[in-house]
């Protein structure tokens, strides 16, 4: 990240709220105040913020939605804070209701340390080692007591709850509600508290647990509350729905360079710009700059999205393999005529290929779909498709002969888990 060594204060704010979304401007103007105070603060006394946010290991793997707070704890490590990178061991038992509209199942102790084992390996491929503290959330989660839990429950109300938008609609809907569902929040305000966080990251899912019952909290148990960094959430590859493996709409950060920059690459236009807010390391001035150059017509689409597949994949891999990347997809797409724009198809759940083939106008008939994948006519990203009855590979771009093109895209239906 082109950047000075030491961004003077104002510099550093337009860095850290970048990405932010509060959905009410107030609430932005109050936590853009509190972090200039609090930074200001921290310089003339010469200490770090500490600086915390939590994930619930209820997979074992990572994708780049995941990503998008860890950016924004690498950047404020960057800027020579603290970051707490807490393991929800505890919280994850119940599971975050906040971005779901039914109950989520409740994992075992077993599941989540399986799950828990991967977390960190895989978050230090953004955040400093040495600069990052690991906490698991059973260390003081655990010895809370029925006592403390009645103090701390006592902050609320029912109807605070009620008004969050999951659980309302499953009120509405005669649905339940269960009891335990709400201790998830109350426990994220412990877990800032025991912290001592100046400042809490997380995504919009997160603004009840952060803004109305982490500061609740700290405030009730005599701190001072912390500051909350709500970040947008990263849409997937078909740029509309938010990035999940259970969709198929993910961009692992395991996946290789090649991969990782032609997942990026098949992103459609309008999400470029959250791409660049959420997962990049430019500053608000690059983007910006780019920003210009492409309302301007200076900088075409295509290169704008070229210029943010290889910084993506060069902050997992380095400048060769991205510069790598970057050559094969030419290689693959431009030099075989792959046109800019083409039909979409929604990738269904477990559909094979014959039935994509079919679906998306390809071929006429099964029998017709079957012939042009035996006949080495079908390819999916540049590589050809051996098994005709092989459930899809993934989302890409479809190519049949010479010149017929569809982005295959995530699967759309609103009734699977995100995440």
């Amino acid at each position: 990240m082109a950047k000075k060594s030491r961004p003077d204060i104002e510099e550093q704010v337009a860095l850290l709220m970048q990405g932010t979304e509060y959905g009410d401007d107030s609430l932005r103007a109050v936590m853009e105040n509190e972090l200039r105070e609090r930074l200001l603060e921290a310089k003339s006394e010469g200490r770090k913020l500490r600086v915390y946010c939590g994930y619930d290991p209820r997979k074992a793997d990572l994708h780049l939605g995941h990503t998008v707070t860890m950016r924004k704890l690498r950047q404020f490590q960057e800027l020579g804070h603290e970051v707490n990178f807490v393991i929800g061991t505890y919280t994850s038992l119940i599971g975050d209701p906040s971005d779901h509209d039914k109950l989520r199942p409740q994992l075992t102790p077993a599941e989540v340390e399986a799950n828990a084992r991967t977390y960190a390996e895989q978050a230090f491929r953004i955040l400093d080692p040495q600069t990052t503290r690991v906490r698991y959330n059973a260390e003081w989660l655990a010895r809370l007591s029925f006592a403390d839990l009645i103090k701390l429950a006592s902050n609320f109300t029912i109807q605070q709850f009620l008004t969050r938008e999951a659980f309302r609609q499953r009120w509405e809907r005669g649905e339940g509600l269960y009891l335990h569902e709400m201790f998830y929040a109350i426990m994220q305000g412990v877990d800032a508290y025991t912290l001592q966080a100046d400042v809490q990251v997380g995504g919009t899912d997160q603004l009840f647990n952060i803004v109305t019952a982490s500061r609740k909290i700290m405030a009730a148990l005599g701190a001072r509350p912390n500051i909350a960094i709500i970040l947008g959430i990263l849409p997937g590859t078909d740029g509309v729905v938010k990035m999940s493996k259970s969709l198929g709409n993910h961009i692992p950060i395991t996946a290789a360079p090649e991969e990782m920059y032609g997942k990026v690459m098949s992103v459609p236009d309008a999400a470029m710009p959250a791409f660049a807010r959420l997962v990049t390391r430019w500053t608000p001035e690059e983007i910006a700059r780019r920003e210009d150059e492409l309302a301007a017509g200076r900088l075409h689409p295509r290169d704008a999205k070229m210029q943010l597949a290889r910084e993506i994949v060069e902050a997992f891999y380095g400048e060769e393999a991205a510069a790598q990347a970057e050559a094969a997809f030419v290689r693959i797409f431009q030099q075989r005529n792959v046109p800019e724009e083409m039909p979409r198809f929604p990738l269904g759940a477990g559909q094979t290929v014959i039935e994509v083939l079919v679906a998306a106008g390809l071929a006429s008939s099964r029998s017709q779909a079957r012939r042009l994948v035996e006949q080495k006519g079908v390819r999916l990203d540049g590589e050809l498709l051996s098994d005709p009855q092989a459930v899809f590979p993934h989302p890409g771009v479809l190519q049949v002969g010479r010149r017929r093109f569809v982005a295959v895209i995530g699967y759309l239906s609103s009734g699977l888990e995100g995440g």
